[in-house]
């Protein structure tokens, strides 16, 4: 192997200690995905970086010293800066006084999702082969069964005595209009993928689906360029859209998410890859599912149409729902004329974890192990690269 292919595969190798992980491929296209978004000196860059906590820059500076590349501190802040502006790292300096630095993931919610708005047909089928290799597998599995995402139901879906009791985290509403700090908003990747590849949403033509909330979040995507601020009634008007679309609201796992997604099973990469399972509800933390009155039930079929996942299908002219695949959207219940679908609580709340951090060391641990976890907090005390 070359010396600048052994620099992508050490890159390769470093993102897959994150929680999320990067494996590598048989076809080597996990490579040529890392080569699209980093040079040669961005990656050898980024494997100095930690893939779980922020650092400053001069800590980063330290190891950069030590590998042998020659910068001042001043032109690796500049590159670093530069890095993030592409998308292929993450800076944060709500709170910490000074912009601090660490490596992201590369497919969802990662590199892949920061190149909105400058995607071209060959990272995209440069993605999709990748996802056809390890991704798609990997989701299907469930190996890690921790799930990045959940799905909340549509407001209008919750029965009324129930919508008084509604947890918060499972309120799209009470989110954004408690979302700390700004809320930016983003053309959906995995729709202008579809887009790129002449295969276009059969769901609805809008694109702008995508909230990021929080200083550090909302300002990550504007810094980019691919994201806009907008108000939060701005943010429910989106979300109101989404609902009419019949896409599906999926905030991050946690209490306090940065980003909801507006997601439909022929576009979003998550839900296509799910629904291959031959269990998805499994995949997902929900809170609800659905249920049908047959005697109210007039065999339209709407909601089989409406469904995402195929969980609703027709049995002898009455519709049916199949648990094994229901996530609990309330996307047919909000068009159920007859009003036969309605929402069921679940007898056990899944509560979300409290932060995004907290979501991934959870993720981490259950991916490495206790004894690995015990060294990687230790590296972190003291400084080391993780």
């Amino acid at each position: 192997m070359d010396a600048e292919s052994q620099i992508y595969r050490d890159l390769q190798q470093h993102l897959d200690k994150s929680p999320v992980g990067y494996p590598a491929t048989q076809s080597g296209v996990d490579i040529r995905l890392l080569k699209h978004v980093f040079t040669p000196e961005e990656a050898q860059i980024a494997t100095k970086l930690s893939t779980i906590k922020l650092e400053p820059a001069k800590r980063i500076y330290r190891r950069v010293g030590k590998s042998g590349m020659a910068m001042s501190i001043e032109e690796l802040q500049e590159k670093l800066d530069r890095m993030v502006y592409k998308g292929t790292i993450l800076a944060y300096s709500e709170g910490f006084g000074e912009k601090r630095y660490k490596n992201t993931g590369v497919t969802a919610g990662g590199i892949v999702d920061f190149q909105v708005n400058r995607l071209t047909k060959d990272l995209v089928d440069t993605f999709g082969k990748y996802h056809e290799e390890r991704f798609a597998q990997a989701e299907t599995t469930g190996s890690i069964g921790i799930p990045q995402l959940r799905t909340i139901p549509v407001e209008k879906s919750i029965p009324v005595p129930e919508k008084y009791r509604v947890s918060t985290f499972d309120d799209a509403r009470h989110l954004v209009e408690n979302a700390p700090g700004p809320i930016s908003v983003a053309n959906c990747v995995c729709r202008q993928t579809r887009d790129i590849r002449g295969e276009s949403c059969i769901h609805s033509d809008i694109r702008e689906t995508c909230l990021q909330i929080g200083p550090d979040h909302a300002k990550q995507y504007i810094e980019m360029g691919i994201g806009r601020y907008i108000t939060r009634e701005e943010a429910l008007e989106v979300l109101e859209r989404a609902r009419e679309a019949g896409f599906i609201l999926q905030p991050e796992n946690s209490l306090q998410p940065e980003n909801i997604c507006c997601c439909c099973g022929d576009c979003c990469g998550l839900l296509s890859a799910v629904k291959k399972a031959p269990r998805p509800a499994d995949l997902y933390a929900t809170n609800y599912y659905a249920e049908v009155d047959p005697e109210l039930c007039k065999g339209c079929g709407t909601c089989v149409k409406r469904c995402q996942l195929e969980a609703r299908i027709m049995a002898d002219g009455k519709a049916a729902v199949n648990l094994d695949r229901c996530i609990g959207c309330g996307n047919c219940v909000v068009t159920c004329e007859s009003g036969a679908s309605r929402l069921q609580k679940k007898d056990r709340e899944l509560v979300p974890f409290k932060d995004k951090d907290t979501m991934f060391m959870r993720i981490l641990a259950r991916k490495t192990g206790r004894w690995n976890m015990l060294k990687l907090r230790m590296k972190m005390f003291l400084g080391l690269r993780v």
